[in-house]
């Protein structure tokens, strides 16, 4: 907790509150389903939170926008992100049931009122977003085909719509198909060496 707060230290109280029960909830339920690595829940906050709001660094998602996480897993990037944007609306999807079972649980034991969970592949959801964030659960090219019909064509806020990726390592390859493709490295907001290959791509389409 000490570690969130070291790079976002202006957090509500009931921010704080949420943040800091995140570890018993999901120590808990890990018990009982396991979706996240033994290691991964003793290093939770960095691994997994810190890095999920890594997308904060870059985007501050405006009130009132709907952003939809593809492929949420136990709920990253999207539980930390709805916590941090409480005017947001997260839509949280994945295809495997016992994971968002995890996630409502989470959700639930937190209090948000600003998530829906969807237990679907992102092509059977039906509705669009505003901007999309995700984890590395594909290659770029494979994630935007998934995933470019759930984008709202018309932008309503400052920032276009688009995706917010969280991706590791050299990803010139992966991203020579999307020039407009913008890259930001997380070792320029994050001091901790997991963060050293870690980057977030924000690819408006």
């Amino acid at each position: 907790m000490d570690l969130i707060l070291k790079y976002f230290p202006n957090l509500t109280p009931n921010q704080k509150r949420q943040f800091g029960l995140m570890r018993e909830l999901y120590e808990d339920w890990n018990l009982k389903i396991n979706v996240v690595s033994r290691k991964d829940v003793e290093e939770l906050y960095l691994r997994h939170v810190l890095h999920s709001l890594g997308i904060a660094k870059v985007m501050t998602f405006p009130k009132g926008s709907v952003v939809m996480d593809v492929g949420t897993g136990g709920g990253f990037p999207g539980i930390p992100l709805a916590i941090l944007f409480s005017d947001t609306q997260f839509h949280l999807v994945d295809s495997i049931g016992k994971k968002i079972k995890v996630v409502n649980e989470v959700q639930t034991g937190l209090g948000l009122t600003n998530v829906t969970t969807h237990n679907m592949r992102v092509e059977d959801v039906k509705l669009q977003a505003d901007y999309i964030v995700s984890r590395a659960v594909a290659q770029m090219e494979t994630f935007v085909y998934w995933t470019e019909k759930k984008l709202k064509r018309k932008s309503a806020f400052q920032v276009e719509n688009g995706i917010f990726y969280l991706k590791g390592g050299d990803l010139s390859e992966e991203l020579a198909p999307f020039p407009q493709a913008l890259s930001y490295d997380l070792k320029d907001y994050f001091e901790e060496d997991f963060f050293d290959t870690k980057k977030v791509v924000y690819l408006k389409l």
